[in-house]
């Protein structure tokens, strides 16, 4: 398995969630949970993608800036993320923001699946990718545990 192969699983996990979470309703239990279980998904994810990933690619300058980038919607995923944690379960804004956060999680998905991952396949080795995949799921799975 290489680290792209990795990285796709939690992110149709992540694509899934969002898109239970964007049909919930309310300051009820399942948009709890599942609000619960996304903000986990992408925290751990994004984390684990950093290391396995962005700061090998921040090594190559052909694909420095795209690591950049990607960092950066990271913390503006976090951001929005933040103020679903602020705002009451039953607030119509709520709903409006977990859609707000549903297109920039895509977004950031599909730009990395589409882009990032094409120009870090050039830029990596093949040993090196595999290796990257074994870093990233242990460091998944350790996030997961804490």
């Amino acid at each position: 398995m290489t680290v792209f192969e990795a990285l796709r699983q939690s992110h149709d996990e992540q694509r899934r969630l969002l898109s239970m979470l964007v049909q919930t309703e309310g300051d009820s239990t399942p948009r709890d949970d599942i609000f619960g279980r996304l903000k986990a998904e992408l925290a751990n994810h994004a984390g684990a993608e950093e290391r396995a990933l962005y700061i090998p690619m921040m090594e190559h300058d052909m694909t420095q800036e795209k690591a950049r980038h990607s960092v950066a919607e990271h913390h503006e995923i976090d951001e929005l993320v933040e103020k679903l944690e602020a705002t009451d379960y039953s607030s119509s804004a709520w709903l409006t923001t977990a859609k707000q956060l549903e297109h920039l999680v895509t977004h950031h998905l599909e730009e990395e699946e589409q882009e990032v991952f094409q120009l870090a396949g050039r830029a990596l080795d093949d040993a090196t990718k595999h290796t990257l995949a074994e870093e990233y799921l242990a460091d998944m799975k350790a996030r997961e545990k804490a």
